[in-house]
């Protein structure tokens, strides 16, 4: 079956993906801000050879925060979730791939495999912008 099926499975398949990954990302981005603070995350990303720290933690904390809200909401879906995929692939090949699988890269590879696919496949037809175009009578 085709995601754009307009079955039932089809319409919500990607809704508890898109939920969950996106609170994943969101909850690991407001720990960045409010527990770590821009600073702790700045001065880790400069142990484990980062460039330009400070800005990095920054970027990463908006693309987890404003990412993941995006994929719970299915707006800009694709975008956000490569921008996530792209950060996981960077988190496995410079912290995560030395400690092997099994507690080592294993969630950042399921992040990864699960951000690819919603890059690929967008939000699918349950998303705050196409219920918006559905109610106001205007293409999504």
């Amino acid at each position: 079956m085709h995601v754009q099926d307009s079955s039932w499975a089809g319409d919500w398949g990607l809704v508890p993906l898109r939920l969950v990954v996106g609170l994943v990302f969101v909850v690991h981005g407001a720990q960045k801000l409010f527990v770590f603070g821009f600073g702790g995350a700045a001065g880790f990303m400069a142990k484990v050879g980062i460039p330009l720290p400070s800005v990095a933690a920054v970027v990463v904390t908006a693309v987890e925060i404003l990412g993941g809200l995006a994929l719970v909401l299915g707006l800009g879906t694709r975008v956000a979730a490569a921008l996530l995929a792209f950060e996981m692939l960077v988190a496995i090949l410079t912290v995560r791939l030395k400690m092997g699988f099994v507690g080592g890269y294993e969630f950042e590879l399921t992040l990864l495999a699960a951000s690819l696919s919603l890059a690929l496949l967008g939000a699918g037809p349950v998303s705050v912008r196409k219920i918006f175009a559905r109610r106001t009578g205007t293409a999504a």
